[in-house]
């Protein structure tokens, strides 16, 4: 089993996810989260396992190679172990933002994964598993569904830059013989996403009855997955998963997005008529599904959650926790590094070690 980990990016959605779920379930494992605490790295996420001896955080960036150097060393000594395996979701990952600003998505998601990929390299690392979008394959038809043999054809900046960071990865195990695995999964769902993406932004603009803005005609499909799912697949991966490989993880829900829209609605008791129609965003892929048959057939895993089950969770998760929504759309989050963290040599020693 790969039991030491490094973990880019786990103050975020999936990443904090990832975090609690492998230290309830496995309790061998122990992990350091690298994050940059970039607006949507949110340490509140963690909260319930801060304090455990098998997690530590180490704020940094991938961009940065002295960062990188020294959470590796952070680990082995807080560990005294060397790290077994990387798994990266560190990435900045907002479409409309990378139409507005392309440049931090080149370099935090295509120089940031060369940076880290290059150090656990060096350190021996055994494993590294790449977490990518289906965004990089670019749009569907009607019908068909990506596999993992479908050519590459990003369509925004975000996806452009994950499809570079994709090819760098693949690049270390041709080039290199470095155990990489890519996994690219479709859109994700769950507790504590940053409202910014479609569905907790609806739920947020719902519960206080203001209008939900929905692009172009509604029309285009995506493909949901609940996160735990995701995360149990990049379990799958990254213990039993083959070098060199991509494996594609899907959630079987093809969803419109005003399909998504009314049944939030329905399940929030709203009105229809906080829908507005907008401008539709340039380079709005049109559909997206994933063929997650490969995964299937070689790990085992498959998706456990129906849509249907997992938004009334999430919808139900977020309405019980409006004390973090409001913080996260406030930013009053961002400052709990700061009164956590910050002014203490060694944080984790300060608090209570209470095992799961």
């Amino acid at each position: 089993m790969f039991k030491n980990l490094l973990v880019t990016g786990g103050a975020g959605f999936i990443g904090s996810n990832f975090l609690r779920y492998v230290l309830h379930a496995f309790p061998e494992v122990r992990t350091l989260n690298l994050d940059k605490l970039t607006y949507a790295g949110n340490l509140e996420n963690l909260r319930e396992i801060e304090a455990l001896p098998r997690f530590r955080f180490f704020r940094g960036s991938i961009e940065s190679v002295s960062d990188v150097r020294a959470a590796f060393d952070t680990h082995e000594s807080a560990f005294e172990a060397t790290v077994d395996a990387v798994i990266h979701f560190a990435a900045e990952s907002h479409v409309d933002r990378s139409i507005e600003d392309p440049s931090a998505f080149l370099t935090t998601n295509v120089i940031g994964t060369q940076i880290l990929l290059a150090e656990a390299q060096r350190r021996g690392a055994r494993r590294f598993v790449h977490i990518s979008t289906d965004e990089v394959y670019g749009s569907l038809g009607a019908s068909g569904a990506f596999t993992e043999m479908t050519p590459i054809a990003p369509n925004s900046p975000y996806a452009a830059s994950k499809a570079g960071s994709d090819l760098i990865a693949r690049a270390y195990y041709h080039t290199y013989d470095f155990p990489v695995i890519i996994t690219r999964c479709s859109n994700n769902y769950g507790p504590y996403q940053f409202p910014e993406k479609l569905i907790p932004m609806m739920i947020a603009n719902a519960l206080e009855n203001k209008t939900l803005p929905v692009y172009g005609d509604g029309q285009n499909v995506r493909d949901w997955i609940f996160v735990d799912d995701h995360n149990r697949g990049i379990w799958a991966v990254l213990q039993d998963g083959r070098p060199g490989e991509v494996y594609n993880l899907g959630g079987h829900a093809e969803k419109t997005n005003l399909e998504v829209v009314r049944t939030l609605l329905g399940l929030l008791d709203r009105s229809e008529d906080l829908i507005r129609f907008v401008p539709d965003r340039p380079g709005h892929d049109r559909r997206y599904a994933m063929d997650s048959s490969k995964i299937e057939r070689e790990l085992g895993w498959r998706p456990q959650v129906r849509f249907e089950e997992g938004l009334e969770a999430t919808v139900a998760w977020y309405v019980a926790n409006s004390e973090w929504l409001a913080r996260v759309r406030s930013g009053a989050y961002q400052s709990y590094y700061e009164r956590m963290y910050e002014n203490r040599k060694n944080w984790i020693d300060l608090a209570r070690h209470t095992e799961l």
